[in-house]
């Protein structure tokens, strides 16, 4: 049984839409994992946990691409592309200094305990606008 076309581009973007949500929840349990888990982190966790949070970039980033191309997103798509790979980028660097075995400073550990939240808000905002351009 074949579909036609916008019906299989729907239901690849509900497919990768589902798989970025799916990342961002094994991403916040690996991160609850960790953190129970004390420090020094155990480094299988912290392995898995920083794997995700990759996978979880990687993917976001070829769906966005994906989904607009080949149309003229505007300043505001564009904005909110950029203030999400800002957000990821403070999660990672924060997370990274946590990861260390120096002293945590306090503003380290809000921002990281943040940032997540703000960058899922963020990547769901991006989405949303970048869909609003893709060929439906």
């Amino acid at each position: 049984m074949t579909h036609p076309p916008a019906m299989a581009n729907e239901m690849r973007i509900n497919s990768q839409v589902l798989g970025i949500g799916f990342l961002f929840t094994l991403k916040f349990l690996s991160g609850i994992w960790l953190t129970r888990s004390g420090k020094p982190y155990n480094a299988v966790i912290l392995a898995v946990h920083k794997i995700i949070s990759l996978l979880t970039v990687v993917l976001i980033a070829v769906a966005v691409r994906r989904w607009g191309r080949g149309v003229g997103m505007g300043a505001v798509e564009i904005g909110a592309i950029v203030v999400t790979g800002v957000l990821f980028l403070l999660t990672i660097l924060s997370g990274g200094l946590l990861s260390t075995d120096r002293p945590t400073q306090a503003a380290i550990l809000v921002v990281h305990r943040a940032t997540p939240f703000l960058t899922v808000l963020s990547t769901a905002v991006t989405i949303y606008l970048v869909l609003q351009w893709a060929p439906q």
